[in-house]
């Protein structure tokens, strides 16, 4: 840590002894928790909100600033940075109390959402259809690799494939029965290449459980292998649903 950058964090001891002493100069309550790179460059900052993860807090190395995000069940609702420790703080107390992202936006200016955050709250169907539109934009922007893209389409056309969560990992298609991450893999297909089959697989990373010669074929086969009863993708991750 560079203390003429961040002379109140090295008066301190640490970020988070800074944020608790900034907290009370200011007079609000403030739940410091530990960061996940060590006390003296990160700390969290606790939400009594269920399902929102402590805030993140790290700061910079070459420049002063403090990174912060905000996370919940798997989703990044929340990000920014700020040369005002006093900022963070206070983004730490409207996370912590359940502020709704708008306000948090209105109320922080240095605060920021993507697409995603906003299809959060509005529900797990709405993480699902952005997610499958970016898959199928990503299969539209790779026209040297239709195997891809006919996998993509086939998938999509299937019903109960299509209420899962669609993820990527090198090609390979995985479906996630949670929209967070880390998802819970139900099934995994990988596209063909150089004329070889379509394989299924449990996960992205597994062995092949069975093979077809087309994209249709090995998405039916995906979805004979689905739990029985299985529905639409949940909110949460797979360690917490």
């Amino acid at each position: 840590m560079n203390s003429d950058l961040y002379p109140e964090l090295a008066a301190a001891g640490s970020l988070a002894a800074a944020l608790e002493r900034l907290a009370g100069d200011l007079g609000v309550d403030l739940a410091v928790v530990p960061g996940d790179w060590g006390a003296l460059v990160s700390a969290g900052i606790a939400a009594s909100v269920p399902g929102r993860q402590p805030l993140s807090v790290h700061i910079g190395a070459e420049s002063r600033w403090f990174g912060v995000s905000g996370w919940s069940q798997g989703i990044e609702l929340i990000t920014g940075s700020t040369a005002d420790l006093a900022d963070v703080v206070r983004a730490g107390v409207a996370w912590g109390q359940g502020g709704s992202l708008r306000e948090l936006r209105a109320e922080l200016p240095f605060l920021h959402s993507g697409e995603r955050a906003e299809a959060y709250d509005r529900g797990p169907a709405a993480v699902v259809e952005l997610q499958w539109r970016s898959m199928r934009r990503e299969a539209a922007e790779a026209p040297d690799f239709p195997e891809f893209g006919a996998l993509v389409e086939a998938a999509h056309a299937e019903r109960r494939l299509r209420e899962l969560y669609v993820f990527s990992s090198h090609w390979t298609l995985g479906f996630s029965s949670c929209t967070g991450f880390p998802f819970q893999d139900e099934v995994a297909i990988a596209p063909s290449r150089g004329g070889s089959p379509y394989r299924v697989l449990k996960h992205p990373h597994a062995d092949a459980i069975g093979e077809a010669v087309t994209a249709e074929g090995a998405v039916a086969l995906a979805v004979s292998l689905l739990p029985a009863g299985l529905g639409p993708a949940v909110t949460g991750t797979a360690e917490r649903r």
